[in-house]
């Protein structure tokens, strides 16, 4: 089966890594042009791009999806099936149509909870337990389409979105390879989404990082969690803006005013007061101009007076 793959970032690559090893023939690979990267701004390649070159894959970059030219390539490569991971363009009706068994993709989330752009930070931030994977057909209407098939996993208590995005990048490939098999083998599911069960989950904004203290400790963690590795959490103390990379429950409780530090200690942290009268303690973070390191760290050179 002639396969044609679309995506851009590591959590697409992963994806086409596994299509290689397993052996599935990928005719063409799409992704994103080249962007400027580092204070040189030198063009650099999409990890999806590194991995094709390197496999001696075609790789296509246009530009615009809806001029014709994307069209009359992905006709040329003559594909049976189109697998879409991550490749951040919204691809027209008429390429959909291309592939006689279908255009796929693999989403993060548990359809159709969390259609959109950040589905994985979603989940962190909302405080699931539970998220995951699904393949899918492509439609219209963004994440819209028939589920093919699901994976689902616990999401650790206090698993970044990062570290999150590293497991679902593995289960995704996984899932892909599973959904090609049986749609060539005929035997795939096709299960219409209920569209009236669907959340969104648009992109991140570095507005969104300020932490309120007046939320309980488990929105607060769940908040920093979900910001990091972009665009983190963010903090003022004592007059310095922190960024917050962790932090922990106390079960400790006072009387002193939300967002107030209730001891900052170089052994453990600093621990600040949240809505409710319960506190947390911020382990890592991240001072102007200084590297990321835990909140001990800092403080054994920063102390705090209290």
């Amino acid at each position: 089966m002639r396969i044609v793959f679309m995506g851009t970032p590591d959590f697409a690559a992963a994806s086409l890594r596994k299509l290689i090893d397993e052996g599935f023939n990928v005719v063409g690979v799409f992704t994103q042009p080249d962007k400027p990267k580092n204070r040189g701004m030198k063009l650099s390649p999409s990890p999806v791009k590194e991995i094709a070159e390197a496999e001696n894959i075609p790789v296509f970059q246009p530009e615009k999806m809806r001029d014709g030219k994307a069209l009359e390539i992905l006709k040329s490569l003559s594909p049976d099936l189109v697998a879409v991971v991550a490749y951040g363009r919204i691809l027209p009706d008429e390429l959909l149509a291309v592939p006689p068994k279908g255009t796929i993709n693999i989403h993060g989330s548990l359809l159709p909870k969390y259609r959109g752009a950040a589905p994985i930070q979603c989940a962190v931030l909302n405080g699931d337990k539970v998220t995951g994977v699904c393949s899918m057909y492509l439609a219209s209407e963004l994440d819209s389409g028939d589920i093919i098939y699901s994976a689902e996993t616990e999401i650790g208590e206090y698993e970044t979105s990062g570290q999150l995005f590293e497991r679902l990048r593995d289960m995704g490939a996984e899932l892909l390879c599973k959904t090609i098999k049986d749609i060539e083998s005929g035997i795939a599911p096709r299960i219409p989404q209920d569209s009236s069960l669907a959340t969104y989950a648009p992109p991140l904004t570095k507005e969104m990082s300020p932490i309120d203290w007046n939320k309980t400790p488990r929105e607060i963690i769940k908040h920093i969690c979900g910001l990091n590795p972009w665009p983190v959490a963010t903090t003022e103390l004592m007059g310095t803006c922190f960024k917050i990379f962790g932090a922990e429950y106390t079960g400790n409780k006072t009387d002193k005013p939300a967002g107030t530090i209730a001891s900052a200690d170089c052994k453990k942290g600093i621990e600040v007061v949240c809505g409710n009268g319960e506190t947390l303690l911020i382990t890592r973070l991240q001072a102007p101009g200084c590297k990321q390191m835990t909140a001990g760290e800092y403080l054994r050179g920063h102390p705090m007076n209290i």
